[in-house]
């Protein structure tokens, strides 16, 4: 089935969204009633800082605690604005950061960095100077800067004006809660539907009728995800396998014995390996064990690697070649990994 299909629907009952492209699962998201969602605002109060790691436990509401790094000039019972930046592993506090953002699907109010900019993505000059001035339309919070996404590209004035509007009444009400004594909860974060309708901007059809992960052969494809095999072209394959410290991605050239199978089965990983991680819910290290190849061959693998995490939604860094010839990931842990919960969710 060609072209672009996001289905909103359940799992379990645990609200999900998935983005189709061709047929095939291309995003995941499924919420845990469990977990706190990233994005999700509160004022904490600062409780202990970690000396050797340059962070503050804070304490949320509920009796949460939250990690913040970097948290230099801060002291013991001092309240602070934060959001949540991810999940937080089994043990540890909630990962959450003080560059607080009010998102929507066209704007993004941030407070404390002034100026208004529209998104690299949109080129077109004449496009850029006509956003720039919807974006004058609207008066922001004292000291709070504006981005305009790239879904404003051709979009209407008066929606993007409005998304405008209420990130800044949202931010304004917010910053406005930050010095009371108590921690609180104050903007939750979003929902799997939320998050579709704000992030996945390219035209699509959406199919919102209960059931539709059934009749959508959704099901199917999120029921594959409990096998580690991720099949490639020219018969070639991967193997992705979490672990307590790393994620491990093993390429095979499977049954191609040309001189240039191995080049082929990296550059056909590289290409499909943010689409297996995202889905997965997997991030931190990763760690590539590529097929044999020359050394000759690895600018080719870092470009189509750069290539394909420049179009992912979430945040990765290619750190670099090992001496063992393993290329080294970072990336960004904000979702939850979908392998532990699979079982109870397809119940």
């Amino acid at each position: 089935m060609k072209g672009r299909r996001i289905v909103l629907d359940t799992l379990n009952g645990c609200e999900a969204a998935a983005l189709m492209v061709d047929g095939k699962l291309d995003d995941l998201l499924i919420d845990d009633p469990d977990q706190i969602r990233p994005g999700a605002i509160f004022r904490a109060i600062c409780d202990r800082p970690l000396k050797g790691q340059g962070g503050m436990i804070l304490r949320l509401p509920d009796g949460e605690k939250a990690f913040l790094r970097h948290a230099k000039g801060l002291a013991p019972g001092q309240p602070l604005l934060v959001q949540v930046t991810g999940h937080a592993d089994e043990g540890k506090a909630v990962p959450v950061t003080a560059k607080v953002l009010f998102k929507s699907r066209h704007a993004i109010v941030t407070p404390g960095a002034p100026g208004r900019n529209v998104s690299r993505r949109i080129k077109d000059e004449d496009e850029r100077e006509r956003l720039l001035e919807v974006s004058h339309e609207v008066d922001l919070p004292p000291g709070a800067g504006l981005i305009l996404r790239s879904s404003c590209a051709g979009a209407d004035p008066e929606m993007i004006a409005g998304d405008i509007a209420d990130m800044a009444a949202l931010a304004t009400a917010v910053t406005g809660d930050a010095v009371k004594p108590d921690p609180e909860a104050l903007v939750e974060g979003d929902s799997p539907h939320t998050l579709a309708w704000r992030d996945w901007t390219d035209p699509a059809e959406v199919v919102t009728e209960p059931g539709g992960f059934a009749r959508e052969s959704v099901l199917e494809q999120i029921e594959a995800l409990s096998s580690g095999h991720v099949a490639l072209s020219n018969g070639a394959f991967m193997y992705i396998e979490p672990t307590r410290a790393l994620v491990a991605v093993d390429v095979n050239t499977g049954g191609d014995t040309s001189p240039a199978a191995g080049l082929k089965a990296n550059l056909a990983a590289a290409r499909d390996l943010p689409r297996a991680l995202r889905l997965r819910g997997l991030g931190g290290q990763v760690v590539v064990d590529c097929a044999p190849m020359t050394k000759a061959h690895r600018k080719q693998v870092d470009s189509a690697l750069r290539a394909a995490f420049r179009a992912d939604p979430l945040d990765t860094t290619l750190v670099g070649w090992t001496p063992l010839g393993h290329v080294e990931l970072q990336r960004k842990r904000e979702r939850l990994p979908v392998l532990p919960r699979l079982g109870s969710l397809l119940a």
